[in-house]
């Protein structure tokens, strides 16, 4: 059988195959609230907003369809991850509260998923981040003793050695792993439709195919006609870059991933990974992984990891080098794996800010609010996103809309060639660190990963 490029994701391919799209806007309207994308940051804030006043009237506009981009292609993980540098929001004790909040987001996933219905082959498990030779492992040993600095709970992390890792998870040349308690696996297609079904049965109404071309206050203007609404949330995330005027504010990052065949019950016990732990290695160039519903292995890292004036892909096609990629981190990993058949490969983008902190903001005399800039950690985050964009516009107080991502803001991206030959620079520093740590010898962090570092930001 050959192997499936594209088609926007495995995850849809799971279900049967991609939805048949909603009907797009049909001439001009007026709603309360009109939100642009149908991902999991634009449909949690119409859920909230929905629970909180149920008589708003609300619109959702997107271009493709409901989970089109990074909700539905993304590795499912349910994290609740602080990953960003808690420094940059110079406040220590609303970070505290922040990483707090997010880490409370896994359980009110699965409570809502829950109470709506909503099967998302969602199962409360931990995430392993391995450490494969000296340099790693010190890393490790650092950010556990950070996370204790910030006051993260003891039982949030543990350090666990090699045996005990191997144990876990037979990951070749293990030297420990990182233990991360209080995450999920999800199907990200499945949670994203879901939501978007519970969302309408509340009373909102999805158009789908249907391109926003302007952005104002009091209007969003589309392609198929114009909605004027008094509250406008933009919540693009990775194709923010595609709306008028915006190119600059969140750099598209694309990830790449690729599913195995169905493992046999005699490789999982050669494996182990009987918990269905998220998987996760320390490099620089990470990979992510998880043990689908399915019994498959998706594996996940950045192949090229930008696109020059921050295009896109064609509904998921990646490209040859990064499969080639992906597919030996997976056997260097797990060499057990070598005989698999990989089924199928998709790329998208993420959405990356200029400091790599994410940010939720609303202007009270534009009516505009926004959201985005998760680096990866979206399937947790926007869950906390989309609760403080509504108490936000709904102008309530909590102890949500007093955390320091609110009204966060750093400067625009640098114009092409700067960003492209910065970003291409980072991952070219990144992957020759790794190249260095994996020597005999290196027990210290390459000082070229430093480098990248500063070179972007990061």
């Amino acid at each position: 059988m050959a192997m499936r490029n594209g088609d926007v994701s495995f995850w849809f391919a799971d279900m049967g195959g991609l939805p048949a799209p909603r009907p797009p806007l049909d001439g001009d309207r007026q709603v309360d609230v009109c939100i642009i994308g149908a991902g999991f940051t634009g449909l949690w804030t119409a859920y909230y907003l929905k629970v909180a006043e149920p008589a708003l009237s609300i619109a959702v506009v997107e271009k493709d369809f409901a989970g089109f981009g990074a909700s539905g292609r993304n590795g499912g993980w349910c994290s609740g991850e602080f990953g960003w540098s808690r420094e940059r929001y110079r406040d220590r004790a609303g970070v505290i509260a922040m990483e707090s909040q997010l880490r409370a987001t896994v359980e009110e996933v699965i409570r809502v998923a829950e109470a709506e219905g909503i099967a998302a082959d969602i199962r409360r498990t931990e995430l392993l981040t391995f450490a494969c030779n000296p340099a790693q492992l010190s890393r490790l040993h650092s950010a556990l003793a950070e996370a204790r600095a910030w006051q993260v709970p003891r039982e949030r992390f543990a350090l666990i050695d090699a045996g005990a890792a191997r144990a876990r998870i037979r990951i070749a040349g293990a030297e420990g792993a990182l233990v991360t308690r209080g995450v999920a696996r999800v199907q990200p297609a499945k949670l994203v439709r879901g939501l978007a079904a519970a969302v309408e049965r509340r009373g909102v109404v999805i158009h789908e195919q249907t391109a926003v071309t302007a952005i104002a206050p009091g209007c969003v203007t589309t392609d198929r006609g114009r909605i004027t609404a008094g509250r406008i949330v933009i919540a693009t995330e990775g194709f923010t870059a595609r709306l008028p005027g915006r190119r600059r504010d969140l750099l598209p990052l694309n990830s790449a991933l690729v599913v195995t065949e169905p493992l046999s019950n005699a490789l999982w016990e050669e494996i182990g990974w009987r918990q269905h732990e998220l998987l996760a290695d320390n490099a620089h160039a990470y990979c992510y992984a998880q043990r689908t519903a399915g019994n498959r292995i998706a594996m996940g890292g950045r192949g090229v990891p930008y696109r020059f004036g921050s295009a896109l892909d064609h509904r998921g096609k990646t490209q040859a080098a990064t499969i080639a990629d992906l597919r030996a981190i997976l056997h260097r990993l797990l060499p057990q794996t070598k005989g698999l058949r990989l089924d199928h490969a998709w790329c998208g983008v993420l959405g990356v800010p200029r400091d790599w902190c994410a940010a939720v903001a609303f202007d009270p005399q534009s009516g505009i609010g926004r959201a985005g800039g998760y680096v990866g950690l979206g399937v947790s985050t926007t869950n906390l996103a989309g609760r403080t964009l509504a108490e936000l516009l709904l102008d309530r107080r909590t102890e949500r809309t007093g955390l320091p991502w609110v009204d966060h803001d750093t400067r625009l991206w640098e114009p092409e060639p700067l960003r492209w030959l910065g970003v291409m620079g980072m991952y070219r520093l990144y992957r020759r660190a790794d190249r260095r740590e994996a020597r005999a010898g290196i027990t210290r962090t390459s000082r070229l990963a430093a480098l990248a570092d500063r070179l972007t930001g990061h």
